[in-house]
């Protein structure tokens, strides 16, 4: 003999809006982390940009025996290699250029530049790119114009 049964099969309604308020908070919390690593993805490929204009930049002051300077406008956001047009960065990112005085603009300290010569070394220096709480570094040896990438800590 099969016993009668004192609960119906299914979920309440209590039980269905917990659910659903669970996966409101999961999807909130996942839309802030994916925002956050958009933001580190943005800065990351940009700085690779900066570091290949950099070589490029390099390579063509070797490959032609004569003197290459990547220009970087700081106010503007922006970089140009030589016979290349000029990159604007996202206006949420933020640029700093460190090189030495002589490279920097009659204009100021807002724009400068960071020169290569025929033997591949270079005046050196380093460019910050930030967006939010991320920052990479684009160095530049002066001797041997070696050109790295690194995360800020």
């Amino acid at each position: 003999m099969i016993a009668p049964r004192s609960r119906r099969m299914g979920f309440t309604l209590i039980e269905m809006i917990a659910v659903l308020a669970l996966v409101g908070i999961i999807a909130v919390a996942m839309s802030v982390s994916l925002v956050r690593g958009l933001s580190s993805t943005k800065v990351k490929a940009a700085s690779r940009d900066l570091a290949a204009a950099m070589r490029y930049t390099r390579g063509q002051a070797i490959i032609k025996r004569q003197e290459r300077a990547l220009e970087v406008d700081v106010e503007n956001k922006t970089y140009t290699a030589p016979g290349k047009r000029p990159v604007k960065l996202p206006d949420d990112m933020h640029l700093r250029l460190l090189t030495t005085r002589q490279e920097l603009s009659h204009a100021g300290e807002t724009a400068g530049r960071i020169r290569f010569f025929p033997d591949g070394s270079s005046t050196g220096g380093r460019v910050r790119l930030s967006s939010g709480t991320r920052e990479w570094i684009v160095n530049v040896a002066w001797l041997t114009g070696e050109i790295s990438l690194e995360e800020a800590q």
